[in-house]
């Protein structure tokens, strides 16, 4: 019986569903931030993002493309900063495409800022995603992390997973409820 304990206590989840864990820690984290500046600009609360809840999915998908492709990349700040530049930028720029296509809103524009394309993206905030993605793949994703493992091994498999479910299942009834939201 101690072994079959010990068995279940040393179950991690799997490579994809720590994927899918970071994305909504960082989503999270992002609309945190996001509602940090909009109080300190405007004096008071505002609703930050495309969803109803706490939540800023363009963070997530970020958090998760840099995780997917620095991790590959050892020590090599520049080429951390550039694959950042880039990821981010192209992302970003799909983004504000959809949203735009889909719900016809703009949630960030550029169209003032030096070197845009289309308002979507510009050479300003591209290198500043290059800067965040070294930040983030040397301290603040090791750090989240460290945590994040030891916070996880405290639990069995079934209760990590039971979480993690609702937190997709949660986050699919926002996404509809938004989308119709939005669309209507």
């Amino acid at each position: 019986m101690d072994e079959n304990l010990a068995l279940v206590k040393y179950e991690k989840l799997s490579t994809k569903e720590k994927i899918i864990l970071y994305f909504f820690l960082y989503a999270f984290i992002g609309w945190c931030l996001e509602t940090f500046y909009a109080f300190t600009v405007f004096g008071h609360f505002v609703k930050r993002g495309f969803l109803f809840g706490p939540i800023c999915p363009i963070y997530g998908f970020g958090a998760v493309l840099l995780i997917i492709n620095l991790s590959k990349i050892k020590g090599n700040n520049f080429k951390k900063f550039m694959v950042s530049m880039v990821v981010f930028s192209v992302f970003e720029f799909i983004a504000s495409w959809i949203l735009e296509i889909v719900f016809h809103q703009r949630w960030w524009d550029y169209s003032d800022a030096f070197l845009n394309i289309q308002g979507r993206i510009c050479l300003s905030f591209s290198l500043l995603w290059g800067v965040i993605g070294v930040l983030f793949a040397n301290i603040i994703h090791p750090f989240i992390k460290k945590r994040v493992d030891k916070r996880i091994s405290r639990s069995t498999l079934k209760v990590q997973r039971i979480l993690l479910y609702s937190f997709f299942a949660i986050l699919l009834v926002d996404f509809i409820a938004s989308c119709i939201k939005n669309i209507t």
